[in-house]
């Protein structure tokens, strides 16, 4: 089940995992310089870096808001999910995440950064990169593939509906 999606929900990784034999790739770990000020990588260095993870697993869920690193995928991808919740439900979201040790040394840390995020969120519209909702929305119509726009938090709903893509 390769599939990838655009959340500009802020998951905590458990309520991704459909079943544990499905490897998983948060696009934050391949797509920033591994240092004290966040420095993106390269687009190619990123992409070599999430194929060799592709063909290392057969059935991954890659999640990222990405959207060039998402597009250098698609021909991977057996399905495509948009998760678009509204603004409000991505800040909620935000301020009640889980520490996400892989990115931060402590919650505290994390939680220091949780402005410069809620602004961030709060910019989605109205940004014009491959961060934006101009640019997931176009990617999103132009993937020709099974895909999903789903306009809620993720839940055993959407579970339900990509285990009824994948049979």
């Amino acid at each position: 089940m390769p599939l990838a999606y655009l959340p500009f929900a802020y998951l905590h990784q458990t309520q991704i995992m459909p079943s544990p034999s499905i490897s998983h790739l948060d696009l934050d770990t391949l797509a920033w310089e591994a240092q004290e000020t966040p420095l993106r990588r390269s687009l190619s260095a990123s992409v070599k870096d999430i194929k060799n993870f592709i063909h290392l697993h057969n059935n991954w869920i890659i999640e990222g808001c990405y959207g060039d690193l998402i597009t250098e995928i698609l021909p991977f991808i057996n399905l495509l999910i948009f998760l678009n919740p509204d603004v409000d439900t991505c800040l909620n979201n935000a301020k009640n995440r889980a520490w996400e040790s892989h990115k931060y040394k402590s919650l505290e840390a994390q939680n220091a950064n949780l402005q410069f995020l809620e602004q961030w969120i709060k910019d989605y519209f109205d940004r014009q990169d491959e961060f934006s909702f101009s640019y997931h929305q176009q990617l999103f119509r132009s993937f020709s593939g099974k895909k999903i726009e789903y306009n809620h938090n993720w839940d055993n709903n959407l579970l339900k509906m990509i285990r009824n893509y994948h049979n």
